[in-house]
């Protein structure tokens, strides 16, 4: 919990030329029409569009980097390059994160945490995924051509930035549920949603029981990228435990930054999926009073390549947060 109510004073959202197709296009800051975003190699862009997005966040907020007191970031890359990589531009202190796709929360969280205990002033935090990056380090290169089944799931080009300070904002943070690691012994790279529900489910049971809530105290429950399979199994698991979830209140970010005809097998991935969503769509709907309690639970799998080869399962996590409009 967070008594002293930290708020996010500004957010930012920027994506590619695939999301400024999808429904919420008008949800972004910037859309780039180039997946290279200007830069050379498919990483630089990466860390190209998570630049971006901490740049527009604090001109939003009327900040310079000297007004901040702490960078948390991390990426799918390895080593968390694209979040390192920027921090050396921003020139200021830096936490990495490695937290797969669910690292826009656990940033999040941190962020409120290290604000609400009086650590830090104001701290930015964020994250960014690539489609070309994240195939290639995880999958094949697209120049490949691998076909995949209807269970894969397309990564966001894009990134996401927030700051959170306790100065006056219309949006705080009141609670955060860090989540542990739940390993049902699944293997399949191309079937991450499956993998991930068990680990979104816990995090949330465990966010509802600590705080004697249910799911209707919320507007919505937002997980990050279980996709349309993911989903589907989260549900049957809410139902199995008798845990009452209206379908139209739990949604999924990687089913909404899509259309359906484009082709993105089950949804979307990645951790800009999560981070796309809540800092553009939610925020916005928050901001504008449509929506006043929401909790977003951001999904990852903490898998590598070297796992992967070597016939590891895949273990999961989730990290929640509980934000709410100021009345």
């Amino acid at each position: 919990m967070f008594p002293n109510r930290p708020g996010i004073i500004a957010s930012a959202v920027v994506g590619g030329p695939k999301e400024g197709e999808g429904p919420l296009a008008g949800d972004f800051d910037l859309i780039y029409d180039d997946v290279y975003v200007g830069m050379q190699t498919y990483e630089q862009a990466e860390r190209k569009l998570l630049e971006t997005a901490a740049d527009i966040a604090m001109k939003k907020a009327g900040l310079d980097k000297a007004d901040l007191d702490l960078f948390i970031a991390g990426d799918l890359l390895s080593q968390g390059i694209t979040a390192s990589f920027t921090a050396r531009t921003l020139t200021m202190p830096f936490i990495g994160l490695n937290g797969a796709c669910s690292t826009s929360m656990e940033g999040l969280a941190l962020a409120a945490l290290a604000v609400d205990s009086g650590r830090a002033n104001r701290v930015l935090t964020g994250t960014a995924s690539h489609n070309m990056a994240a195939e290639r380090t995880y999958r094949y290169p697209t120049e490949y051509g691998a076909q995949k089944p209807p269970t894969a799931q397309w990564t966001v080009t894009g990134a996401g930035a927030g700051i959170v300070s306790l100065d006056p904002a219309p949006v705080i943070i009141t609670a955060a549920t860090i989540g542990r690691v739940v390993d049902l012994g699944l293997k399949d790279p191309l079937n991450m949603g499956a993998a991930m529900a068990p680990a979104a489910f816990d995090t949330i049971v465990t966010h509802l029981d600590d705080m004697t809530r249910s799911p209707d105290d919320y507007d919505l429950i937002v997980t990050g990228d279980l996709g349309r399979i993911g989903r589907e199994l989260a549900l049957e698991l809410f139902e199995k435990e008798g845990v009452r979830v209206d379908p139209k209140r739990f949604v999924d970010a990687g089913l909404m930054i899509y259309r359906e005809e484009q082709e993105v097998f089950a949804g979307a991935s990645g951790t800009a999926s999560s981070a796309a969503v809540f800092y553009g769509h939610v925020m916005k709907h928050l901001l504008s009073g449509t929506l006043f309690r929401i909790l977003m639970v951001a999904t990852g799998a903490l898998m590598s390549p070297t796992t992967y080869q070597q016939g590891e399962s895949i273990p999961t996590i989730a990290h929640a947060v509980a934000v709410e409009r100021v009345m």
